[in-house]
């Protein structure tokens, strides 16, 4: 096994429990604005229409196919459409409560300080993330993350999101790292695993929902326990 040194990690959905903490905040605002006297009379209904929305925009906007503004605006604009609801002002200000409240939710996914307290003894950690430089970082600090990375690598710092090599490029060159002694880990086979995998890099494909595939990775984990075996 190469001799690896540098981890570069994933955050939402990897470390920072993204679904956990945007259930949460979600349930708070659906009652802070009352969507129920508009129309929209489960919570929870909402909630899994809105993630098929908000995974997609994502996707899109990982792919530069949509801007940072349409995808915070839209997520939640085509939500309460989907529930008859069209009111652009409900939406603005839903997204703008959203980006404030989500960050401060500090639930990580399991077993993420057992795994980092090991891991920090051993390699000098890092984060590649496609969220925003203004929301990332409060999400580390809420949860008590900082301590463990020596880099927090955004879209909005490199100026490339991930899947583009130039993302990995950028991290490997602040980190002091090279492509031997690195390995990506994170829970997307297109932005993280299939991007690290052109760049020529090492990856750990974080699956805990254990999602049949086709895609050819280093090595695949379902729990970051796991990682103390490979790592």
């Amino acid at each position: 096994m190469p001799a690896y040194k540098h981890i570069f990690f994933d955050l939402d959905r990897t470390l920072w429990d993204m679904d956990g903490n945007s259930y949460q905040t979600l349930c708070e605002l659906y009652e802070q604005h009352d969507l129920k006297s508009k129309g929209l009379n489960d919570c929870n209904e909402f909630i899994c229409r809105y993630k098929v929305i908000n995974d997609q925009l994502w996707l899109d906007y990982s792919r530069d196919l949509v801007s940072r503004d349409v995808l915070r605006k839209e997520r939640f604009t085509r939500a309460f459409k989907e529930f008859n609801l069209t009111d652009d002002e409900l939406a603005t200000t839903f997204s703008n409560d959203y980006v404030s409240h989500a960050p401060l939710k500090n639930k990580l996914m399991p077993d993420t300080m057992e795994v980092l307290d090991y891991l920090s003894g051993k390699y000098e950690l890092h984060i590649i993330t496609n969220g925003f430089e203004e929301v990332q970082h409060v999400k580390i600090e809420k949860s008590n993350l900082k301590k463990y990375f020596k880099n927090v690598i955004t879209s909005d710092l490199a100026g490339f999101k991930k899947p583009d090599p130039r993302i990995f490029d950028f991290s490997l060159k602040a980190a002091e790292a090279n492509l031997h002694n690195s390995i990506m880990i994170g829970d997307s086979l297109d932005a993280d695993i299939a991007g690290a995998r052109n760049y020529g890099m090492a990856q750990i494909y974080f699956n805990p929902e254990r999602t049949s595939h086709t895609e050819k990775v280093t090595h695949e984990i379902s729990s970051l326990k796991e990682l103390q075996n490979i790592l």
